[in-house]
Order: C-alpha cells, then sequence, then structure tokens
C-alpha cells in the first residue's frame, strides 16, 4: 500500500487526525483540485487514516502545486 493519500478534507482536518491516530506526516499539502495530499511515514499509518476517512479518499487524478520552480533553458 502506498503512504500517499488524497483526502476529500480540509488540511487542518488530516492534521487532526493524523495526531489523533498517532500517524507521522512525512508531507501533506493542500490539493489545487481541492482536498488534501497526506504522506505518511509507513504503510500501517496511512491504512489507519484511510480507514478513518473511508469515504473520502479521492481515486483517479487530482491537480498538484509544483513543490519545485522548473528550471528553464533560454
Amino acid at each position: 500500500m502506498s503512504r500517499a493519500l488524497n483526502l476529500n478534507a480540509p488540511q487542518e482536518h488530516v492534521l487532526n487526525t493524523c495526531a489523533k491516530h498517532s500517524a507521522a506526516i512525512t508531507h501533506i499539502e493542500t490539493l489545487v483540485s481541492g482536498g488534501t495530499r497526506v504522506v505518511l511515514q509507513n504503510a500501517e499509518s496511512a491504512a489507519i487514516i484511510g480507514r478513518a476517512y473511508k469515504g473520502k479518499v479521492i481515486t483517479g487524478v487530482v491537480e498538484r502545486t509544483p513543490s519545485r520552480l522548473m528550471h528553464v533553458s533560454w
């Protein structure tokens, strides 16, 4: 199982849920297409959070904000 989840929930709610379940976050970001992408430290934590958000897991393609600027060669 992947450690990354795309959830149809606000980032603050995801942070609170992860804290409640003692699930350590590696990376979290708000998705441009709506919702939150969270990467957990291990697959077990990802499974726990996935079950907590069972009906709110986004499947398919999501639009993310680039985390690095692309280098353009002139």
